[in-house]
């Protein structure tokens, strides 16, 4: 199948976009693996620090002729999705002594839960969390002691940071071994129903904390096709995952057996055999125009829009939000996962998964197959199943007719013939919307501003029984310079409540929504932000709002619009409490979101 027009065309546009920034890190990375087995450059001294506690493995370290690998873990036993990594250095060093190689727990990154700070002074060091991982796995590696990582992380921030950290160390290759979804537990639908009940006062906390308790049950990720699970689906179609791993629930025989096959391969896959694959070479264009095609296909998170930035940045490569929106424009809507659907990611995986679609996009031109992946093929690779047989992991093809089509269809048979996330532009400054869930009725809405400068404001006037007609509401002075860019998720009952009283609602915020941001039509990441001065800092309560999704535009229909002074706000309060204060120099050097809201690439 010849590969489609646009994402060749997207595809070129980032080459030659990135040229110079992509030789210089090539090359910077070439450079780094002619040196070859890193262990050999240290001195005595500094290999007897890094191998004394390594018991019978010190001999091996100590001759530096077989692999040894760095594991980066994010382990913790307050997230579900981290508690299984608890067992895995122990699998992995046992893997490798048995192939006669090492492996080393090279350092920790810490891993904060979106869920547990949702509306709390937490989720403001969320964003910059990301960036703190990238730097600590970096400390990490910086003993210079690996000829390969494995990266042992799966939710919102933590995938993210990890990759800019294997990005950097590119010379050495990367393994991504996840943990996989917790076993399905209350409906999420039932889920959302009692949370706008509870908005309303129809139920109290202890019906509200029964449907919690039984939504986040176990562990592994969250259910919903929230930024935890868009980042497995990113990692296998990117190529760092061993195909099928994203979706095995964890402590099961075949998640077992998974972490050992990964093991494995980082062991083969080092400069030290004859197939080497440094994670720079993985993570080239082609792979990020893959990874943004499956967030299309899948109706992925929308903070994928910007970590994906923020990821290729630290390879060299330059992504803009309009390639998002013209991979939209062609990539066809393949799955409804919760919240574009009732299904949870585990009816997904037995629906067929990423397997099903991997293929189905292969075969309607719509993803590179000539990618280098940490398997030993290309993209095809991935259209295979893992399955345990006698106590061995093989991987047989996978179907290719959908076991439920009202959860993963074909290509050809899509539920919208066009991705999940759409940019938009207009004297509002740039955002981007996600779409898959809004209903087509909703794509444009013209209606008056209501302008606040926080979530809770919003939440007080909704109580207060203050909105009563169709209204645009926006939250500004929540970007990434303003108070770190926290998830506004907590609004999504207000505001859903709202849409199904029959008011047109919309939301406009320089600030972030969930993955899992639902029905009602969010223009988000507005950017240059209200901290800066920009367009969304000019508003009034009143001006006549536009949100065309359709027509890809965010307008202020209003007389001198430009010529008005932007407002300021008194951000005192973002500045201190709950670690807040350890991250001024955060606030004021990150980029705009626009470029992934960044600080360190």
């Amino acid at each position: 199948m010849a590969l489609n027009a646009a994402l060749l065309e997207v595809t070129e546009r980032i080459i030659r976009r990135s040229a110079d920034s992509r030789a210089a890190y090539l090359d910077r990375i070439a450079r780094a693996a002619e040196t070859g087995p890193v262990r050999a450059h240290l001195g005595c001294s500094n290999q007897a620090h890094a191998y004394a506690a390594m018991g019978d493995d010190q001999a091996a370290l100590a001759e530096g002729r077989a692999p040894n690998i760095g594991i980066v873990t994010a382990y913790n036993d307050m997230l579900s999705s981290h508690q299984p990594f608890e067992t895995y250095p122990a699998l992995i060093r046992d893997t490798a002594r048995r192939a006669g190689a090492t492996a080393q727990v090279a350092g920790g990154v810490p891993a904060m839960c979106d869920g547990v700070t949702q509306s709390q002074p937490g989720m403001e060091l969320s964003l910059f969390s990301r960036d703190v991982i990238a730097l600590s796995a970096g400390v990490a590696l910086s003993h210079n002691c690996y000829d390969a990582a494995i990266y042992l992380g799966m939710c919102d921030k933590i995938v993210p940071g990890l990759v800019m950290a294997a990005a950097t160390f590119g010379h050495i290759p990367a393994v991504f071994l996840p943990a996989g979804p917790m076993t399905s537990g209350l409906p999420n639908d039932e889920k959302a129903r009692v949370r706008q009940q509870f908005a309303t006062g129809e139920v109290g906390r202890d019906a509200l904390m029964a449907a919690e308790m039984a939504s986040y049950h176990g562990p592994g990720t969250c259910t919903f096709y929230g930024t935890a699970n868009s980042n497995q689906m990113l990692m296998e179609i990117m190529g760092l995952h061993l195909p099928g791993a994203s979706f095995v629930n964890p402590n099961t025989p075949l998640r077992k057996a998974l972490t050992v096959a990964g093991t494995r391969r980082a062991i083969e896959i080092t400069a030290l055999g004859n197939d080497y694959r440094p994670a720079g070479k993985v993570l080239d264009e082609k792979a990020f125009v893959n990874g943004i095609v499956g967030l299309m296909a899948t109706g992925g998170s929308t903070n994928l829009a910007l970590h994906l930035p923020a990821m290729a940045r630290a390879a060299g490569i330059h992504i803009d939000i309009d390639d998002f929106a013209d991979l939209s424009a062609v990539v066809p809507l393949m799955a409804r996962v919760y919240p574009n659907g009732l299904a949870d990611v585990n009816h997904f995986h037995a629906a067929g998964g990423l397997a099903y679609l991997i293929g189905e996009l292969l075969d309607a031109g719509l993803l590179h197959d000539d990618t280098m992946t940490v398997t030993g093929g290309g993209l095809r690779d991935y259209c295979t199943d893992p399955q345990l047989k006698g106590g061995h992991l093989t991987w047989a093809p996978a179907p290719r007719i959908s076991q439920n089509d009202k959860i993963l269809r074909p290509a050809r048979d899509p539920f919208q013939p066009t991705g999940g996330l759409k940019s938009l532009t207009g004297n509002l400054g740039r955002a981007i919307i996600k779409v898959s869930a809004v209903a087509d009725d909703r794509h444009v809405i013209e209606a008056p501003a209501r302008v606040f400068h926080d979530q809770d404001a919003v939440k007080a006037a909704f109580k207060a029984g203050e909105f009563t007609s169709d209204t645009v509401v926006v939250v500004r002075f929540q970007g990434p310079r303003a108070n770190g860019m926290p998830e506004l998720h907590g609004l999504t009952p207000t505001l859903s409540v709202l849409q199904q009283r029959g008011l047109r609602v919309a939301l406009v915020t320089d600030g972030r929504m969930s993955g899992a941001s639902g029905k009602v039509p969010s223009a988000i990441h507005v950017s240059p932000e209200a901290a800066e001065g920009g367009p969304i800092a000019r508003l009034r309560d009143g001006d006549m709002v536009r949100l065309d999704a359709d027509a890809g535009t965010l307008q202020v229909l209003a007389d001198g619009f430009d010529s008005r002074t932007p407002v300021t706000a008194d951000l005192s309060a973002n500045r201190h409490g709950i670690g807040r204060e350890l991250f001024e120099m955060f606030r004021q050097t990150v980029g705009p979101a626009t470029s992934g809201a960044s600080v360190v690439v």
